[in-house]
């Protein structure tokens, strides 16, 4: 865990929270292929792991890997339709892809889909709610 703490920053927060958003918009509307697989999932994990860094800079905690940006969320009290520890599977699954060129498949490409539909919004309004209180 490499955490250092600062000053909370709420502004920036809600930046990052926003371009989450925006991002994961865009993603779930793109046609899922073989070939768009990679893209796809990556840019999922990615919008889960800027949830939790905005959560974290909110807090005045700047983190140096995602594992702790991913813990963030893990340990948010969200009624999910399913479990948010399946985010963590998203980076592994990133990971792979990223620095073992590993191929992922639609399939892989769906559940990924199916995971950000169950899991996002919720996720999203705990932590904007959390930003601005």
């Amino acid at each position: 865990m490499n955490q250092r703490i600062k000053h909370p920053d709420r502004k920036n927060g809600l930046s990052i929270l926003q371009a989450a958003e925006r991002e994961m918009q865009y993603t779930l509307k793109l046609p899922i292929t073989e070939d768009s697989a990679f893209n796809v999932i990556r840019n999922i994990y990615e919008c889960f792991r800027m949830l939790g860094d905005a959560s974290l800079i909110s807090k005045g905690i700047v983190s140096q890997d995602h594992i702790e940006q991913i813990r963030e969320l893990e340990n948010m009290q969200v009624k999910t339709e399913r479990p948010i520890i399946l985010i963590d599977t998203l980076r592994k699954l990133r990971h792979n892809i990223n620095y073992y060129g590993y191929i992922p498949s639609k399939a892989e490409a769906e559940d990924a889909i199916s995971i950000a539909r169950a899991c996002f919004n919720p996720l999203l309004e705990f932590v904007k709610k959390n930003i601005t209180k």
